[in-house]
């Protein structure tokens, strides 16, 4: 498994690191949160992003994206980390793509193409309680004339208080089935949570939601093994989330360290604070090879590729904290003010290791 970047993903990585820093940097996160933006992004970004191609990294040339796979979708997502810049990135051009890749050709050519436009976003909902458990999914879709009722609730739907659609995780009577369901359908009630790290998420309440058999993405009962791929697909990309982030977060630290005084002398050069920095600089690389090995997999071979994946999340879950920790203690007291960015990200990092699995969880996965 080569994890080595090709000239078209080197370019991309630098592309996306040069517009991220200029167009989506730490202070418009701040602007968002400090304007209680209930939308939790910048419109004008997301525009911004699709012209770039961003969008529809993963959409297939004939559908109007660039189709450039997972590695290209996680060299995006780690410079969004860097800056902690918000989108619909994750839920719409990751998470619904990779499920309508596997829906329908109807489906797949009416949404994919407006995807790529950016004309809608499109939120997964699979989650249920407090902690990410996609085996035991309890909303049901019943027959119910010449298609299903949805009743249940959903948790933690990220975009899913402005999305155009939900695709919803149902439990059928042999198995799961996924659907695709407006977010305007009658029955379906959406209230707004805004999550620790500024952006927002969705509880939503399904009540004798109405929906026919065109709206099934693959086939009834046999929605587990597409859900795994959705979901694989955004641990990776939320594992190379993690790592932007958290190089982010080493380099800051490490420029702090080089210019505070104590003492009369330069903090960097105590010998303890340079044990701790090459610690974390070793474990942040290590992490770095685990997410490449992680969205190589995705790309060559995905049917194989959740201990990868797995062992990708769990390791980031883990050095991603350790990082942002790190540098809240290492900036002393300032970095537990709002005035330093590291409060930041640390609060980002904490929300990303939960979504879809902590540590534990993929490590569970890994030792099954």
């Amino acid at each position: 498994m080569g994890l080595l970047l090709t000239d078209d993903e080197k370019m991309l990585q630098e592309s996306a690191e040069g517009f991220f820093a200029d167009k989506a940097p730490v202070s418009q996160l701040r602007a968002l949160r400090d304007a209680k933006d209930s939308t939790g992004y910048s419109a004008e970004l997301w525009a911004e992003m699709t012209e770039m191609g961003f969008a529809g990294v993963l959409v297939p040339e004939d559908q109007g994206g660039v189709d450039m796979g997972f590695m290209a979708a996680g060299l995006i997502a780690e410079q969004m980390g860097r800056n902690l810049s918000a989108s619909p990135f994750l839920s719409t051009s990751v998470l619904a793509v990779t499920a309508l890749k596997h829906a329908g050709a109807e489906q797949a050519a009416k949404l994919l193409p407006e995807i790529v436009s950016g004309k809608i976003l499109i939120a997964l909902a699979v989650d249920e309680g407090g902690k990410h458990n996609p085996q035991d999914i309890q909303l049901t879709a019943t027959p119910s004339g010449n298609g299903f009722k949805l009743n249940g609730k959903k948790s933690v739907v990220v975009d899913g208080h402005v999305a155009d659609q939900i695709i919803v995780a149902a439990r059928t009577e042999d198995g799961l089935t996924l659907f695709i369901v407006p977010a305007d359908v009658s029955g379906l009630a959406t209230e707004r949570t805004i999550m620790v790290d500024s952006r927002n998420a969705a509880r939503m309440v399904f009540d004798d939601v109405e929906v026919t058999g065109a709206q099934v993405l693959g086939e009834v009962d046999k929605g587990a093994d597409i859900l795994n791929t959705v979901l694989n697909a955004g641990r990776a990309v939320l594992a190379a989330e993690m790592l932007g982030a958290s190089s982010q977060v080493f380099e800051l630290t490490n420029e702090y360290l080089k210019e505070r005084k104590q003492f009369g002398r330069i903090i960097g050069e105590f010998q303890a604070l340079q044990h701790r920095m090459a610690h974390l600089y070793c474990e942040i690389e290590l992490a770095r090879t685990s997410v490449l090995a992680a969205l190589s997999a995705l790309d060559n071979n995905p049917k194989s590729a959740g201990p990868f994946v797995s062992m990708a999340k769990a390791k980031l879950g883990s050095v991603a904290k350790l990082a942002a920790l790190e540098s809240v203690q290492l900036h002393g007291g300032m970095g537990m003010t709002d005035e330093l960015d590291i409060g930041l990200y640390l609060k980002r990092i904490r929300v990303a290791q939960e979504l879809f699995g902590d540590s534990d969880f993929h490590i569970t996965q890994i030792n099954k």
